[in-house]
C-alpha cells in the first residue's frame, strides 16, 4: 500500500485530552487492574473468546493509568486471563518485544526502522504494527520561587535543556515574562535517564520549532550534555515539586500537587495552557504516515490555531500484524479487541485520556480482527 497522509483536522476527538500517565507508580510494578479511578465497564460487552492464561506486556508509563482502568474491566469479565503490564518506559518496552519477551509494547512514538527490522524475527518474518490507542499533552512543569504563571517558547526551552540559559532572570525569559519578578535563582533542568517516548516527543517538538538552537538528532535516549537526570516521568515530576529553580517535561496529569505548568507561546497571538482542550485541537490535525495497516501518526508540533497546544504524543500499541505466539494470540486479540472498542475507548475519558479519532480506530479494530 502506497505510503499516505491522513489528516485528521475533520475529525473530533472525543473525551477528555490529558495523559494521567502513571500516577505514582511509574517504578515497573506489575498491572493487574487495581488503582484506576475510572468507572468500571459495561463487562457484557466485552467478548472473552476463550482467551486464557498470562498476557505479558511492557513499555509507556503514560499509558499505564489507562492499562490500568482497562484491565480491571477485561479481568471481571474474562477471569481465565491474567494481564501484566510493566511501565518500564518506551525504549525497554519495545526492546522487550523485539526480544520476544512481551505480546505487545506500549510506546509512545512509532517503531523505528531499526526496531521494525529486530521485529520481524519476533514475528516469524512478518511486519510489527504500530495501533494508536490514547494522546495528550506534555507539560513543562517548572519550580521558579515566587512564580506561579511563566511563559516559554521553544527557543527558550531549547537554550535552557541545552544548559544555554543557566539563571531565571535571564533576558530570554525576561523578554517573555516583562511583569513577572523572576529570582536570579540556577536552573536545574531534568530530563529522563532511561530511553523514552515522551523524550522522543519533547525533542521532536524542539526539533521542528526551534531548529538553530537545538542541533541534536532527537530519539528515545537524551541527546544533550548537562543537566540532570530521573528515571520516568513520575521521578522527573518529584525532582521538579522538590527542587527550587527545577525545570522538566512529563504527562500533564504530573504537573499536579503543587507543580505549575507553562504557557507556551506559539504563532498565535496568545501563548497556550497545557489543557486537555488545547491539546486536542494540535492533536486532531495529525497525519497518519504508516503504511499497510501500521498507524503511525505525525503529530503536528507547529500548530497555528488560537489555543492548539504544540507538545503533545500519541501512544501504540505495537505487536505482530501476522506470526503472534500462539499461545498468547487468542488473549492478546481479545484484549486488544475491547480496549478499541467504543466501550474500551470511553474507558479513556473517565481515566482522563483522549479516545482516538473514529476514523482511525475504526481502522485499528479491523487490524486487530485480522491479527494471527
Amino acid at each position: 500500500m502506497n505510503r499516505r497522509a491522513l489528516t485528521l483536522g475533520a475529525l473530533a476527538v472525543s473525551g477528555a485530552l490529558a495523559l494521567t500517565a502513571c500516577g505514582s507508580d511509574d517504578t515497573g510494578t506489575k498491572s493487574n487492574g487495581g488503582g484506576s479511578s475510572a468507572s468500571a465497564s459495561n463487562t457484557g460487552s466485552i467478548k472473552c473468546d476463550n482467551a486464557k492464561g498470562q498476557l505479558q506486556a511492557s513499555g509507556s508509563s503514560a499509558q499505564k493509568n489507562a492499562i490500568d482502568a482497562w484491565v480491571k474491566a477485561y479481568t471481571a469479565a474474562c477471569k481465565d486471563v491474567q494481564i501484566n503490564y510493566n511501565p518500564t518506559g518506551s525504549g525497554a518496552g519495545v526492546t522487550a518485544f523485539t526480544q520476544g519477551q512481551t505480546a505487545f509494547a506500549g510506546s509512545d512514538s512509532a517503531l523505528k526502522p531499526e526496531d521494525a527490522t529486530a521485529a520481524k524475527k519476533t514475528c516469524g518474518g512478518n511486519a510489527a504494527i504500530d495501533l494508536p490507542m490514547v494522546g495528550g499533552p506534555i507539560a513543562v512543569g517548572f519550580n521558579v520561587p515566587g512564580v506561579d504563571n511563566l511563559v516559554l517558547d521553544s527557543s527558550t526551552i531549547a537554550k535552557i535543556f541545552d544548559g544555554k540559559i543557566k539563571t531565571w532572570n535571564d533576558p530570554a525569559i525576561k523578554k517573555l515574562n516583562p511583569t513577572a519578578t523572576l529570582p536570579s535563582t540556577k536552573i536545574q533542568a531534568f530530563h529522563r535517564s532511561d530511553e523514552s517516548g515522551t523524550t522522543d516527543n519533547f525533542t521532536k517538538y524542539l526539533i521542528a520549532t526551534a531548529p538553530a538552537d537545538w542541533k541534536y538528532s532527537g530519539g528515545k535516549a537524551w541527546q544533550a550534555q548537562g543537566g540532570q537526570s530521573a528515571q520516568g516521568s513520575a521521578g522527573l515530576a518529584q525532582q521538579v515539586k522538590q527542587t527550587p529553580g527545577a525545570i522538566s517535561y512529563f504527562e500533564l496529569s504530573y504537573a499536579a500537587d503543587g507543580i505549575k505548568a507553562a504557557d507556551l507561546k506559539t504563532a498565535a497571538a496568545a501563548p497556550v495552557k497545557a489543557t486537555v482542550e488545547n491539546a486536542t485541537k494540535a492533536i486532531s490535525t495529525a497525519k497518519v504516515v504508516g503504511t499497510g495497516n501500521d498507524l503511525a501518526l505525525k503529530l503536528n508540533y507547529k500548530p497555528t490555531a488560537e489555543g492548539a497546544y504544540p507538545l503533545t504524543l500519541v501512544t501504540y500499541e505495537i505487536l505482530c500484524e501476522k506470526g503472534n505466539k500462539a499461545d498468547t494470540l487468542a488473549a492478546t486479540k481479545s484484549f486488544l479487541t475491547y480496549i478499541a472498542s467504543e466501550d474500551g475507548q470511553n474507558q479513556l475519558t473517565a481515566a482522563q485520556y483522549a479516545p482516538i479519532p473514529a476514523e482511525i480506530i475504526t481502522k485499528v479494530r479491523s487490524t486487530i480482527s485480522n491479527l494471527g
